[in-house]
């Protein structure tokens, strides 16, 4: 007669069922799609937390069940929320330098130019274009949407274009941009959790990520406007309320050149939110002492106060003038409270469902019915994307399919580089399609364009993930060992 293993003890892990692992992400999906279904575009303004948080303890209970003790379910949460936090502060500088930059009249002059160099014609590729060098150049798809994008959206809506398709091709740019360089903190991720060289991978990256930014400018290029448009009254408008100089670009140069020394991305944004308040003082004095909206204080207090208010709670233009009030109204660290909202709960839920091991046991589902090396990688294409929509965080949906595949990939003979590129041209590049993930919460709230709103002309992020299944299936550069090869670089304990 053979023995009958004892149960487990009180409180031990139990490996969860299939079933255990769909019921939170079909309760997820079932109630994002209510939310939005009953709220539209204003579901991420608390419908969509709500909706996450119950999800968050439909997760725990059936955690518990499964013997996860509360204590490590409440840990994981804690951890998940501090994953955030450098997140969250970015947000927050964001916020401060719009309200600054429209202050100082930084995102004036970024429209005026604008509206003399581009045109209606090209203006969606060119777009595109500009996005992809500057983030190829310094390796951060945030930073170029929080500052040439701003300025980008502003020119659209006086040009009487489609902010919609400008973000879809700012995003399209920068991401491209986040991809391609290898100073990207995604990129870095991407090959360490693979296993693969940084700068193979890169290489490598190429292959998917030029072919699908070719093809979204030819998209943009279509959708461009061959009607011209009327300047002159803004220009004149911009003029009589600003000071338009390229001096007040200076907080712009002075964002780019702490990004390519490596600065940390909150001193970065936030140190070019600090700049927008001096130049503010330096050439609209007048402006800011009359946005303080204290007469009782003398004009140095004054000063200090409207800066102070531009950095917290945004600026309001009261020019008079329509359109000027309407691009420049905004900003101010309080206007990413509700996206700060949504990242908190999105990543709590993540967090417990990947404590409760529901995450993992969803991603061996997908490998179980893999048979081709196209298959392969289709079910890497599919889990990046299906972690991005569950856990709501763009490092889970790279880090976590990158371990769980890289055992199935060496199995079949393919060189970590196979599977890195892969999870990029996936993970990295559908998260800002997402409304509830960090990522696609960031650029609609720094765009200001709800996230389903643009997500149709994000063209690249919707083609990059096509390319790589492409080149699977056709079996191109479908790296494999030769002895020419170097051996595949170990795993870095920290990623």
């Amino acid at each position: 007669m053979t023995d009958v293993p004892p149960p487990p003890p009180a409180g031990s892990d139990r490996t969860p069922s299939l079933l255990d692992a769909c019921i939170p992400a079909v309760a997820l999906i079932v109630f994002l799609a209510t939310s939005y279904l009953l709220y539209g575009d204003k579901a991420a303004q608390g419908p969509n937390q709500i909706a996450l948080l119950f999800c968050g303890l439909i997760a725990c209970g059936i955690a518990v069940k499964n013997g996860v003790p509360w204590s490590a379910l409440r840990q994981a949460t804690a951890d998940g929320i501090a994953s955030a936090l450098s997140a969250i502060f970015i947000l927050l500088a964001v916020g401060a330098l719009i309200g600054t930059w429209a202050l100082s009249g930084t995102i004036a002059t970024m429209v005026y130019y604008g509206l003399q160099v581009l045109s209606p014609h090209y203006f969606y590729a060119s777009a595109a274009l500009i996005c992809a060098v500057v983030a190829t150049g310094i390796g951060s798809s945030w930073t170029v949407a929080g500052t040439i994008g701003i300025g980008l959206i502003g020119i659209a809506g006086n040009m009487g274009l489609s902010p919609e398709i400008t973000a879809g091709a700012v995003i399209s740019g920068a991401y491209f941009g986040d991809k391609a360089s290898p100073l990207s903190d995604t990129v870095n991720l991407a090959a360490a959790a693979s296993g693969s060289d940084l700068f193979q991978h890169t290489r490598e990256s190429l292959w998917t990520s030029i072919p699908a930014l070719l093809l979204s400018l030819i998209g943009f290029a279509l959708l461009g406007q061959p009607s011209e448009f009327e300047a002159t009254g803004m220009l004149s408008g911009l003029t009589q309320h600003f000071v338009i100089t390229p001096w007040t670009l200076l907080p712009l140069a002075l964002v780019f050149g702490l990004a390519i020394l490596r600065f940390p991305p909150f001193v970065t944004i936030f140190a070019g939110a600090l700049l927008g308040g001096v130049l503010a003082v330096l050439f609209n004095a007048n402006q800011v002492i009359a946005f303080a909206k204290d007469a009782s204080l003398p004009a140095p207090l004054a000063l200090i106060k409207g800066i102070w208010s531009a950095l917290a709670t945004g600026y309001v233009s009261s020019t008079g003038q329509v359109e000027i009030d309407r691009l420049l109204s905004r900003g101010g660290m309080e206007s990413m409270l509700n996206t700060v909202w949504l990242i908190l709960t999105a990543l709590a839920f993540g967090a417990v469902l990947e404590r409760a091991g529901l995450l993992k046991r969803l991603t061996e589902a997908a490998i179980s019915g893999v048979r081709s090396t196209g298959s392969l990688v289709v079910a890497v294409v599919g889990t990046c994307i299906g972690l991005n929509v569950i856990a709501s965080d763009q490092y889970i949906a790279i880090v976590l399919p990158a371990r769980m595949f890289r055992v199935e990939f060496d199995r079949r003979g393919l060189l970590p580089v196979a599977l890195s590129r892969a999870v990029g041209d996936s993970a990295t590049v559908t998260s800002p399609l997402i409304p509830w993930n960090s990522c696609g919460a960031y650029m609609a709230a720094t765009l200001g364009v709800p996230t389903l709103s643009y997500a149709g002309f994000a063209f690249f992020s919707l083609l990059n993930p096509l390319a790589t299944v492409a080149i699977a299936f056709l079996g191109f550069r479908m790296r494999r060992p030769e002895a020419s090869e170097p051996a595949a670089v170990k795993p870095d304990r920290a990623a």
